[in-house]
């Protein structure tokens, strides 16, 4: 089955979307700086025009498969450069196709090289999941689990106190068993934001007790020595994980954690290909991985960096801006390997505009999926 063509197109629509959608952001790395620091979340509010790329790849036999929402920055990668390299090729030569890539973008090893890279792969194995009338997580060996806790990610709620506790037993009348929250502030905040980030750790525990897990998200915002005076202050409350507290590249911070604290801690979200995650296990940096499937190289990458990640006994829960790749991994591989999914509340609302159906968890937990290739449709009535 041959790749006659790739293209790239665009769906947009206007929809009516309330001012404080986004309620509050979280803390970046870019906040050290006042000018930042001091900005607010998102404004979206009225009618708001709402767009999304996506990238489809044909083959001779009439089956094509779908990718996206992607950056329009993304899709010229594609359009521009990684087009012609596989056009022509067998789609069912994913190894092949991924190398081709790869050694085509040398000098575009991490980024949006590797997120277009990413796009085409779980494109092509959409296609051939079609092509073959089966689930991607059926070719890919799975289903290994029938359902996966699904823990409720609270990107863009408000961090007022009366407001976290108020959703964070929604979310457990849900039938969550997990929620991961996001700290606002970083060093730049000073005292009086570390004792907001105290209080925010609290007030969840004080809301729904110790049998739900608790997440935190640093967002690459600390510096060391804050986040060592910080982790003894929440200990108490036991974490179940503080994730990327430092910039990517700065894996001593990460080791140098680890050595004075309980909490586990999670990175590698804005980490990059096999030899990337390499670097992380190497220096046993971290104790959960999080890669994104729709960032790292795509299905046919991510399947090696769960086997990296298994052979050292590190658990992968990836980071899920798109949940169908996220599914088509997680699913093929034992509750050991990819033992939870990430279900971003807010943020899905927005990723899943123009699908057809939208995927959420039912009383907490994801199932196996059963629809074909990755199990997404995008509604073209919406095409520009």
């Amino acid at each position: 089955m041959k790749i006659v063509d790739v293209r790239c197109f665009k769906l947009r629509k206007q929809e009516a979307i309330s001012e404080d959608f986004w309620e509050e952001r979280l803390s970046r790395p870019v906040d050290i700086y006042e000018r930042f620091r001091n900005e607010g979340p998102k404004v979206l509010g009225g009618t708001t025009t709402l767009e999304q790329n996506f990238v489809e790849i044909s083959s001779d036999e009439g089956f094509r498969g779908i990718f996206g929402p992607i950056s329009d920055n993304v899709a010229n990668i594609i359009t521009r450069d990684l087009k012609r390299l596989i056009i022509g090729e067998d789609a069912f030569a994913v190894e092949k196709i991924w190398d081709i890539m790869y050694r085509y973008q040398v000098h575009g090893r991490k980024g949006e090289c590797i997120i277009a890279m990413s796009a085409v792969d779980c494109a092509i194995w959409d296609l051939i999941g079609k092509a073959m009338n089966e689930p991607v997580v059926k070719l890919l060996g799975g289903p290994v689990q029938e359902k996966v806790p699904a823990y409720a990610s609270m990107l863009g709620f408000s961090l007022n106190p009366k407001e976290v506790s108020k959703r964070s037993l929604e979310v457990v009348e849900e039938g969550f068993t997990a929620m991961k929250w996001f700290f606002r502030h970083g060093p730049g905040s000073g005292p009086s934001g570390m004792q907001k980030n105290i209080e925010l750790v609290k007030t969840v525990r004080d809301a729904v007790g110790y049998d739900v897990d608790l997440m935190l998200d640093c967002w690459m915002s600390w510096t060391l020595p804050y986040a060592i005076k910080i982790v003894k202050k929440i200990e108490r409350y036991e974490p179940a994980w503080l994730e990327e507290p430092f910039m990517p590249d700065d894996i001593d911070s990460y080791i140098k954690l680890r050595r004075v604290t309980d909490i586990p801690i999670a990175g590698g979200e804005h980490e990059y290909t096999r030899w990337g995650v390499r670097e992380l296990l190497k220096h046993e940096a971290v104790d959960v991985l999080q890669t994104d499937v729709t960032w790292v190289g795509g299905i046919t990458e991510m399947r090696k960096i769960c086997a990296l990640a298994s052979s050292e006994g590190i658990p992968v829960i990836p980071h899920a801006g798109w949940t169908e790749p996220s599914q088509a991994i997680i699913f093929s591989h034992p509750q050991s390997v990819c033992p939870m999914i990430e279900y971003l509340l807010k943020f899905a609302i927005i990723q899943q505009t123009f699908n057809k159906e939208k995927l959420k968890p039912s009383k907490g937990y994801f199932y196996a999926p059963r629809k074909i290739g990755l199990g997404f449709e995008p509604d073209m009535k919406w095409l520009t």
